[in-house]
């Protein structure tokens, strides 16, 4: 890397300045012009070998806005509708064809005058009909309102003449109500929704409807208010007839799932987005695919209380991505690609441009997957896709209103690929066969039920121990309560007692629950089994409260000599029950813990694109990313400090004191957007628990005033007035070429900051040297210069400063700015805030480098700022950050350095 004194001897041109990015840009290896990628839209595009791309349609070019949904009617035909707006019907050239689809506005009812049905994130044509999920709040321009609708051609005439409502849903936005697809026997339909879209009443579940928490971690709702009000089962999927009349709740405990998708043995998956808000605290969860089980609960609750796959109550996911926007999943049956495409499903990331394909596995009663990295782009906002009826994959993207484009994805030799030679004979193991078979007591009393499923309660697979419990759980009580009792098996006697927890009487189970549990040899359990033991403990404890004094005793006593473990899992479930249940020295146990720094080894939660590989596909979402992997937080330290805010005995003024300046420090850590909100109210709950004449000692020990303004960045930051807009460069530059006279010099310091120019680079010897150094950017560029730099940063990528996309053999994609490179490795940097990190890439894994089409400077950085903010800050970057520059002394219609 450069020095900034040998910065300041390189040649700066507006080229150089456009790729490293005025405000959050980095320094990028040279590169040769043959790196240069082609300029068409699928030239952006990385596929496979032997697979080509068409382009076939823009419609935001077009002015038909931004298609999140498609589906393929009985001709062969496309439908698809625009996020905002209404549906259109394409007839498309065959493969290879120049010739452009022909493109019509549907129109229902004939209504000419307005857009009578759209705004749909679900289509799907089945039954002589076109189902539409409807995502949108009633409005005058949409009378339409969220759900599942049916639309008929009762004339013949092959336009919609009957709309039926199946299904009124509340619930819209992003969170809402999403797609609709067919049923395995194509005789009913399936649908899924997100986490803000309410669980209509439902005539059968096959999960038992008493969701709860079951979380003895301290309830932190979202500080930044987002799902605050919004609570268990989460996302959904449910089941209905054509007719939309009998429904049927299949599956739930999603955060917001777009997709579902079957294969050939009629198993379901879905694939769930995360919460990127809560990058760096303890209960975060990766994007996922989930294997959709009958009655399969994936855990989501709100806040803190977000479930993680090691309770054994829930089910894990066949494999976590990672970051990302999950829109889209397709199982590739129809498909007329090679043969390794068969038992495949294609998911799709809006985010970061990546289509993940995940060729699954048969494992006992699950799946799992090898992945591959089928497709990607930057920028690819991806939306949906299907296989259409020549086998060819077409995708969209755009959404948000962003430019949407139509694409087709083919094999080159399809040609000599057989429609229908990609769906397989199901590979049904005996593992698969028994959890159907338990399936079927779910949501169904049968006196065979709890004799027949019990045994599975010992079974090593999850999915079928899973399947048992619930088949259990769904007969009454009162046929399998004192076999709980009876029962001398341990694992046995753990899923069987959490089937208990859920389902008895929480006033007269809990006691007799526990003291069964006490008698477990714990020496003799395997890890696995000690995680669910410990979990039925936990839920035991939240289902039926706190347990008479003896049984609590009783339980400490069992417990506590096993805390701390060796096993930082088995500690996380420890400190929860013992400190809820205010064992003797929990609290020093637990503070030992955070002094040791334990490392926590998140297995469950492994993903298999690794954090830093997304940077700098999307500098938009990249920087969150960035910033956390530069500051991670400690994750077993935070979820030890959190865990501690509810502890109200078992405190010393030394613990205390040790305690409350972890506080302190944590302020320091990088994590998602509601990070610091979340450790401020675990400190301001922790408050509530100390002597009401140490608060304020404590309060201030713990870093209050990096909160209220006497402190340091925390709250220093400037948080833009707006209110802003999508600024264009004429309209910009005519803002600050009248006048930059009179502007607010330390306003326009703060907003350098609060636009993250600080992150990488400095003014006046002030922020990070990541970049190039701005305090001459005034006597060297003019404002139009800059603010083109600003506002389009793809405009113009020198080879000199652009990051670089390694294609691997494998298939996967690399994205890195070059530091250095010998004769068998390139050294790469992926973050542009953590320059040290550097990944090492054999030269013989490579098979391709070409630079990236997508600058690192951020894109949108100015569009929160109102006029009034960009001429404070216009003034700030031009003066060099100089208060004593003649732009804040001098009365001048133009600024220095302007037209």
């Amino acid at each position: 890397m450069y020095t900034k004194k040998q910065w300041s001897k390189l040649p700066m041109t507006l080229a150089a300045l456009l790729a490293v990015g005025v405000f959050s840009g980095v320094m990028l290896s040279n590169r040769s012009a043959k790196h240069r990628p082609p300029g068409s839209k699928v030239d952006k595009i990385k596929l496979p070998e032997g697979f080509k791309a068409e382009h076939l349609y823009s419609p935001s070019e077009e002015k038909n806005g931004s298609w999140v949904s498609m589906t393929f009617d009985d001709k062969g035909r496309m439908i698809t509708s625009d996020q905002y707006g209404g549906l259109f019907r394409l007839v498309l050239p065959p493969i290879g064809s120049t010739e452009k689809p022909k493109v019509e506005t549907l129109r229902v009812e004939g209504d000419t005058a307005k857009v009578a049905m759209g705004y749909a994130h679900g289509l799907l044509y089945a039954f002589n009909s076109l189902y539409v999920m409807i995502n949108n709040r009633q409005n005058p321009r949409f009378p339409k309102g969220s759900g599942l609708y049916r639309l008929q051609d009762t004339d013949n005439n092959d336009q919609y003449d009957k709309i039926t409502l199946l299904k009124p849903l509340v619930g819209e936005g992003e969170h809402g109500p999403h797609s609709i697809v067919l049923s395995p026997d194509k005789k009913s339909l399936y649908v899924v929704a997100g986490n803000f879209t309410d669980l209509p009443k439902m005539d059968t579940y096959l999960l038992m409807p008493n969701w709860k928490n079951d979380n003895l971690f301290p309830f932190i709702k979202d500080p930044r208010g987002h799902a605050a009000d919004r609570h268990a089962p989460g996302g959904w999927i449910a089941h209905t007839d054509p007719e939309g009349k009998s429904w049927e709740l299949v599956s739930a405990g999603y955060r917001n799932s777009y997709d579902i998708a079957f294969n050939e043995a009629g198993d379901l998956f879905i694939y769930d987005s995360d919460m990127e808000w809560d990058f760096g605290t303890p209960w975060y969860r990766p994007t996922r695919v989930c294997h959709a089980t009958s009655g399969g609960d994936y855990g989501w609750r709100t806040g803190s209380a977000n479930t993680s796959p090691a309770f054994a109550d829930f089910l894990s996911p066949i494999m976590n991505i990672g970051q990302g926007s999950p829109t889209n999943l397709i199982y590739l049956n129809e498909a007329r690609f090679p043969a390794k495409y068969k038992n495949t499903l294609l998911a799709f990331d809006w985010s970061f441009g990546i289509v993940h394909g995940l060729h699954l596995k048969p494992n006992g009663s699950s799946y799992s997957a090898d992945h591959e990295e089928f497709l990607s782009g930057a920028p690819l906002p991806l939306t949906d896709g299907a296989i259409g009826p020549d086998g060819a994959l077409y995708f969209l993207t755009g959404g948000r209103r962003l430019e949407s484009d139509l694409y087709r994805v083919y094999y080159g030799d399809y040609q000599n690929i057989p429609a229908g030679s990609n769906t397989v004979k199901p590979v049904l193991t005996e593992e698969h066969k028994q959890r159907t078979a338990l399936e079927k007591f779910h949501a169904k009393k049968d006196p065979k039920a709890v004799e027949t499923s019990w045994p599975y309660l010992k079974s090593p697979d999850r999915f079928l121990r899973f399947a048992a419990r619930l088949a259990i759980e769904h007969q009454p009580v009162a046929e399998w309560e004192n076999k709980v009792y009876a029962e001398k098996d341990p694992q046995t006697l753990i899923y069987a007692s959490i089937a208990l927890a859920r389902e008895g009487d929480s006033a007269k189970v809990g006691g007799p629950i526990l003291k069964g549990l006490t008698k477990i040899d714990y020496a003799k359990l395997d890890d696995l089994q000690k995680q669910a033991l410990l979990r039925a403990f936990e839920l035991t404890i939240y289902r039926t409260g706190e347990p008479d004094a003896a049984t609590k005793q009783a339980v400490i006593a069992y417990l506590n000599p096993k805390y701390p473990s060796p096993n930082a899992l088995q500690n996380r479930f420890l400190s929860k029950i013992l400190i809820t249940l205010e064992a003797p020295k929990a609290v020093e146990k637990t503070l030992g813990l955070i002094a040791k720094n334990e490392k926590f080894d998140d297995k469950d939660n492994e993903m298999v694109t690794a954090s830093a590989d997304l940077i700098l596909r999307n500098p938009q979402y990249g920087l969150d990313l960035a910033g956390l992997l530069e500051k991670m937080p400690p994750q077993q330290q935070t979820f030890y400090a959190i865990m501690l805010s509810s502890a109200k005995t078992g405190w010393t003024p030394q613990l205390s004191e040790q305690y409350f300046k972890w506080f302190h420090k944590a302020f320091s850590y990088q994590g998602g957007r509601s990070y610091i909100g979340f450790i401020d109210k675990a400190r301001q709950l922790a408050l509530k628990n100390v002597p009401k004449d140490k608060v304020a000692y404590y309060n201030k020990l713990s870093g209050a005033e990096l909160l209220t303004g006497t402190g340091n960045d925390l709250v220093k930051m400037y948080s833009p007035k707006g209110p802003g807009r999508g600024w264009k460069v004429e309209q910009a530059v005519a803002l600050v070429q009248d006048s930059l006279q009179n502007r607010d010099f330390e306003r326009g310091k703060m907003i350098f900051s609060a636009v993250l120019c600080n992150r990488c680079h400095t003014i006046q010897g002030q922020g990070a040297d990541v970049g190039p150094d701005l305090t001459q950017l005034g006597t060297r560029f003019s404002a139009k210069d800059m603010l083109e730099a600003i506002i389009e940063p793809d405009k113009a990528i020198s080879d000199q400063y652009a990051s670089i996309s390694y294609t691997l053999k494998d298939g996967q994609s690399v994205v890195g700015r070059q530091i250095n490179e010998d004769a068998n490795f390139y050294y790469i940097a992926q973050n542009p805030f953590d320059s040290k990190t550097i990944r090492k890439i054999s030269k013989k894994e490579v098979a391709s480098t070409k630079i990236s089409t997508v600058s690192v400077m951020l894109p949108g950085l100015i569009n929160g700022l109102n006029p009034d903010e960009l001429k404070d800050l216009v003034a700030y970057l031009m003066s060099g950050g100089n208060k004593n520059n003649p732009i804040y002394t001098e009365s001048s219609k133009t600024p220095k350095g302007g037209k």
